[in-house]
C-alpha cells in the first residue's frame, strides 16, 4: 500500500486561523469519509478543539441549522465530486463560513471551492480492485490526527486538560486517580516495634495487603510482609520470642498520598514489589497501596 500525505503551509494556516478565531469545526462527509469525519470530531472534542459532525446528506434536510456564523466547515471527500458535496458547498459558502477541503483531488469541485485544501494524495487504494476506500480513508484519518495534535501543541493542551475530558474508564483512572483514593487506610495496618509474632501474623491476615507497617509516633520505622514472616519460619527460629523489630525491613519503599496511582504502579513494577507505604507531606504513615488494587482498577 503506497501512501503519502501533504503537510504544507495550508495546514499551518488552518491551525493558526482556527486558534486565533476560536472557531468551532463542523466536520462533514458522506459514506466512508463521513465515518472518518465522526472520528475527527471525537478526537477534536477530547483534545480541546470544539467540533460537531454534520452528515453531508442530512445537511440539506435541516442539519445546516447547526452551523454557527463563526464555525469553520471541514469537508472530507476523496474525489471532491460526490453529488451530495456538490449540492452542499454553495449553501455553506452562501452562509459566509470558512471551508476547508480534505481531498485527494485538489483540482476537484471541492478543492476549487474551499478556502483551504488539506491534500491527501492517493496513488492507489489498498483494495485489490483499487476501488474500496482503504488507503484514502487511512490518509484522511492521519490528517485529522495530525491536525488535532498540532492544535493541542499550540494550545499547550496537557495531561491535566486531557483528564478533564476523560474521567471514565481505565484511561480516566490513570489520569485522575491518586494514591490516597486507592490506598488501604493505615489504622488497621499499624503495629509497634514490640508487637509479637502471633500478633503480626494476625494483623497481616486481616489487613488484606500482605503487610503491616511498624510505626513509632506517626513515623515509619519498618515494614513486615508475609514474605518476611515465611522467611522467619524457614530459618527455624523460635517465633514465640520474635518481635516486630527483629524481622522488619527498616527501609520500606514509600510514596506520597498525593502522587498519581499510576506512579505507584510504576514504582512497584520497577522494584518488583507488591505494596508501597503511603505517607503525607510530613512523612507520617497514612496507609498502604497494593498492586492488586491497581490492577483491578486498570491502572497499568
Amino acid at each position: 500500500m503506497e501512501m503519502q500525505m501533504a503537510l504544507d503551509l495550508q495546514l499551518v494556516q488552518v491551525i493558526e486561523s482556527v486558534i486565533e478565531e476560536e472557531a468551532r469545526l463542523v466536520v462533514t462527509g458522506i459514506g466512508k469519509s463521513g465515518i472518518i469525519a465522526q472520528k475527527w470530531v471525537a478526537t477534536f472534542n477530547s483534545t480541546g478543539q470544539k467540533a460537531v459532525f454534520m452528515h453531508a446528506a442530512d445537511a440539506i434536510h435541516g442539519d445546516l441549522g447547526m452551523i454557527e456564523p463563526t464555525d469553520w466547515v471541514v469537508c472530507i471527500s476523496k474525489s471532491g465530486e460526490s453529488p451530495e458535496i456538490r449540492y452542499l458547498l454553495p449553501l455553506i459558502l452562501a452562509m459566509g463560513n470558512k471551508l476547508v477541503a480534505v481531498t485527494a483531488m485538489p483540482d476537484s469541485y471541492l478543492g476549487r471551492m474551499a478556502h483551504f485544501v488539506l491534500h491527501t494524495p492517493v496513488v492507489r487504494e489498498a483494495c485489490p480492485n483499487n476501488l474500496a476506500p482503504t488507503t484514502s480513508t487511512t490518509l484522511q484519518l492521519a490528517m485529522g490526527d495530525a491536525l488535532a495534535i498540532c492544535l493541542m501543541e499550540q494550545r499547550h493542551f496537557g495531561s491535566d486538560d486531557f483528564a478533564r475530558f476523560h474521567p471514565g474508564g481505565a484511561l480516566g483512572k490513570k489520569l485522575t486517580q491518586k494514591v490516597e483514593d486507592m490506598m488501604v487506610n493505615g489504622d488497621a495496618l499499624k503495629i509497634s516495634v514490640n508487637t509479637s509474632f502471633a500478633q503480626i501474623v494476625s494483623a497481616i491476615s486481616s489487613g488484606r495487603v500482605g503487610a503491616v507497617v511498624v510505626v513509632e509516633e506517626h513515623l515509619i520505622v519498618g515494614i513486615i510482609t508475609d514474605g518476611d514472616v515465611r522467611r522467619a519460619i524457614e530459618r527455624s527460629v523460635d517465633v514465640h520470642n520474635i518481635l516486630a523489630s527483629d524481622i522488619m525491613n527498616r527501609n520500606p519503599e514509600k510514596i506520597n498520598e498525593k502522587s498519581m496511582a499510576v506512579e505507584a504502579f510504576r514504582a512497584m513494577e520497577a522494584k518488583s514489589i507488591t505494596q508501597l507505604v503511603v505517607v503525607n507531606e510530613s512523612d507520617h504513615f497514612k496507609g498502604v497501596i497494593h498492586l492488586h488494587d491497581l490492577l483491578r482498577e486498570g491502572i497499568f
